[in-house]
């Protein structure tokens, strides 16, 4: 088996860029009271409305069990209120609260500053070029992964 230099690998490269990504978002979104993955829900709940819980951890890429545990942090904070579905008694719709919808609203303006100055640092095609080229890599490799 040949070895590989972990700097000629991409995966190093994009779990550093991933976890810088979050290391600063969890920088800037302390001061707002919430995690990224409580900040990644409520803008999902903002978006979707009386989502159910697992269509949230597909949408946030965590667990369901995860995604449980996080709504009901959250639900304890008064952020989000979970009521029963209308023709599904057994499913919760998930909503913000009108605290949830103004600490949302804090938490964003502090996460899309990271993300513009992010951006910032490509032109518009250097942009469109490094989405083009993350979308090579998540075809390529959910193509390989096994089943």
């Amino acid at each position: 088996m040949t070895s590989m230099p972990a700097s000629e690998r991409l995966g190093s490269h994009l779990k550093r860029a991933e976890q810088a990504l979050n290391a600063t978002k969890h920088a800037v979104l302390k001061p707002a009271g919430l995690t990224v993955p409580q900040y990644a829900a409520l803008l999902h709940l903002s978006e979707n409305p009386g989502i159910s819980a697992a269509a949230l951890a597909r949408a946030c890429m965590v667990t369901p069990p995860t995604m449980n545990t996080l709504l009901k942090n959250l639900q304890e904070r008064g952020l989000i209120e979970r009521t029963p579905h209308e023709w599904h008694k057994n499913v919760l719709e998930t909503r913000l609260t009108e605290r949830g919808q103004e600490m949302l609203a804090d938490a964003d303006a502090r996460a899309v500053r990271v993300e513009r100055g992010l951006s910032a640092e490509f032109s518009e095609e250097e942009r469109e070029r490094l989405v083009a080229l993350l979308g090579r890599c998540v075809d390529y490799l959910e193509s390989v992964r096994p089943r």
